[in-house]
């Protein structure tokens, strides 16, 4: 069963939130601890991009 339009919309925030958690995070962790880790945090931080950009290209959600 396909989900209705409002669900996809809904996970799609909810996977936005994620990545830009992520993404905040790993700014913090770059200036509290030091390059080397924020490099390391980054790794994370793309993949839930990754996730939610291409989440919204095969569902045709505008950006």
């Amino acid at each position: 069963m396909s989900k209705s339009r409002s669900e996809v919309l809904e996970e799609s925030r909810r996977k936005g939130l994620k990545a830009g958690a992520a993404a905040a995070a790993t700014v913090v962790l770059g200036a509290a601890v030091g390059p080397v880790t924020a490099v390391v945090a980054a790794v994370p931080a793309a993949w839930l991009g990754w996730r939610w950009w291409t989440h919204r290209a095969k569902n045709g959600i505008k950006f």
